[in-house]
């Protein structure tokens, strides 16, 4: 395992949940660590990414101002802190590092997700 998320499980709706990844590869400071997230049938689809040694953030419009993503670099964990959780937030999630952006194909290496239930 090089990369591993944690921290999914069953949330009821308007609740925070704050997912980790820790990489146990290096994180080089020009990477980015990205967060995406998958249902049944759909592409992945990208919420937030980190540029590892600036701390630059960019989001996808739908979860800005309601996910933020972090990173701690002494302990090569990045986080993403979800507010006011939704049941269409309901997916796995991955994180991801690589080049950075909101393309899939940007990054190489990726976790093995973890489920995240939004429901009453």
């Amino acid at each position: 395992v090089q990369l591993e998320e944690s921290g999914g499980g069953l949330v009821q709706p308007g609740d925070s949940l704050t997912l980790s990844c820790k990489s146990y590869l290096h994180v080089s400071g020009s990477d980015a660590m990205g967060w995406f997230r998958q249902t049944p049938g759909k592409e992945r689809e990208f919420l937030a990414a980190v540029r590892w040694a600036s701390g630059d953030t960019w989001y996808e419009q739908a979860v800005k101002g309601r996910f933020t993503i972090s990173r701690e670099i002494a302990k090569n964990i990045g986080f993403l802190q979800m507010n006011r959780l939704k049941p269409e937030d309901t997916a796995v999630y991955y994180c991801a590092t690589g080049s950075g952006g909101s393309t899939i194909w940007n990054y190489g290496l990726w976790g093995q997700g973890t489920l995240v239930t939004v429901s009453s």
